[in-house]
C-alpha cells in the first residue's frame, strides 16, 4: 500500500516564493520522494487569477507525487486537515512605512490565519513562518492559537543558515556539503548572528580552515546578514528561489530528522537557552528526531558571540512588544 497523502498548506502561494516552493515541494524536496501530497494553496482576492495560473503549471508539470491541488482565497478552506503550514504570505514593508504599521498589518493576517489553522488543521500540525517579520509573525501566530504546541511553530532562518554554509564554501572554495554546523541565533534580521566556531569545513574547524579571523568575525557576518538586501539590489526582486529551498529544507528535516552530529538553524520558542530571552521565538542550533526539534545544549559561548546574541535577542523582545501592542489596538 501507497503511503497517505499528506495536505500541506502554502500562503501567498501565487507571489515569487510560493511560484518558486510549489515545484520542489511537488517533486518531493520537504517531505520525501516517496510522500504524496495534496497542495492547498492560498493567496489573496487580487492574486486570484495568478493562483489558478500556479495551478495550470502544477497540473501541467505532471507530478507523480502530486494528488491533488487546491486552490483558495478563503483561509478557512484552506486550512482543512492541513499537516505542514508555509506562511509565505504576509504584508511587506513599503517605501515611508513606520515600524508599526508593518507590524500592526502581519498582526491582523496572523491573527486570522491563526484562528483558521486551530480550528481546521490537522493535530500536530507543523507550522514555518516565512514572511517577515518571521520570528514574531511566527510568535503572533503562537499567541493565538493556543491548542498548537509552541513548539510545532516555528519561523525560517534555515535561509540564513543555508547562506553561512555557502558563504563558508564559496570562501573555500569546496562543495557546501563539505561545511556543517554552523549557527544562526536569534532574529532573522539584521541583528541575527552568524556564528562559525563550532562547525567544520572537511573535517576541520572553520577558523582554521578558513585562517583568517578578521573576516570571519567581520566581513563574512555581514554579508550573511545583508544576503537579502544584496539580492534585492542585484536582481531587483528579492530571494524567492533560494527561500523556497530553504522551506523545504526546514521541514525536511524537522520530520525527517537531521544526520549524526549535525545540528541545523530554526526559530523555535525560547526556553532561555544560552542566555536568550524567554517566550520568543529565537534561532537556536537544533537536532531533529521523530518529528521533534531539540535545542543543541553545552556549547561555548566566547563575550564577543554572547555580546551577539544579547543585541539580537533585545531586538525580538521589542518586537514582541510592539506586536502585543497592537494586538490589543
Amino acid at each position: 500500500m501507497g503511503k497517505e497523502p499528506v495536505k500541506i498548506l502554502i500562503t501567498g502561494a501565487a507571489g515569487q516564493i510560493g511560484y518558486a516552493l510549489c515545484p520542489q515541494v511537488a517533486r518531493g524536496a520537504m517531505l520525501g520522494p516517496d510522500q504524496p501530497v495534496i497542495l492547498h494553496l492560498l493567496d489573496i482576492e487580487p492574486a486570484k487569477q495568478s493562483l489558478e495560473g500556479v495551478k495550470m503549471e502544477l497540473l501541467d508539470s505532471a507530478f507523480p507525487l502530486v494528488k491533488g491541488v487546491l486552490t483558495t482565497t478563503d483561509v478557512e478552506e484552506a486550512c482543512k486537515g492541513v499537516s505542514v503550514a508555509v506562511m509565505v504570505g504576509g504584508f511587506p514593508r513599503k517605501a515611508g512605512m513606520e515600524r508599526k504599521d508593518v507590524m500592526s498589518k502581519n498582526v491582523s493576517i496572523y491573527k486570522a490565519q491563526a484562528s483558521a489553522l486551530e480550528k481546521h488543521a490537522a493535530k500536530g500540525v507543523k507550522v514555518v513562518v516565512v514572511a517577515n517579520p518571521a520570528n514574531t509573525n511566527a510568535l503572533i501566530l503562537s499567541e493565538n492559537a493556543p491548542s498548537i504546541p509552541a513548539e510545532n511553530i516555528t519561523a525560517l532562518t534555515r535561509l540564513d543558515h543555508n547562506r553561512a554554509l555557502g558563504t563558508v564554501a564559496d570562501r573555500l572554495g569546496v562543495p557546501v556539503t563539505e561545511v556543517k554546523n554552523v549557527i544562526i541565533w536569534g532574529n532573522h534580521s539584521s541583528t541575527q548572528y552568524p556564528d562559525v566556531n563550532h562547525g567544520t569545513a572537511g573535517g576541520s574547524p572553520i577558523r582554521k580552515a578558513v585562517g583568517d579571523d578578521s573576516w570571519l568575525n567581520g566581513e563574512f557576518i555581514s554579508t550573511v546578514q545583508q544576503r537579502g538586501a544584496a539580492i534585492i539590489k542585484a536582481r531587483g526582486m528579492s530571494s524567492a528561489m533560494s527561500a523556497a529551498s530553504s522551506a523545504c529544507d526546514h521541514i525536511y528535516n524537522w520530520v525527517n530528522g537531521t544526520p549524526a552530529d549535525t545540528w541545523v538553524s530554526m526559530g523555535v520558542i525560547s526556553d532561555g537557552s544560552y542566555g536568550a530571552p524567554k517566550d520568543v521565538v529565537y534561532s537556536f542550533p537544533v537536532t531533529c528526531k521523530d518529528g521533534q526539534w531539540t535545542i543543541k545544549q553545552g556549547l561555548s559561548i566566547d563575550d564577543f558571540s554572547a555580546q551577539k546574541l544579547k543585541a539580537t535577542g533585545e531586538e525580538l523582545v521589542d518586537e514582541k512588544q510592539l506586536a502585543l501592542q497592537c494586538l490589543q489596538e
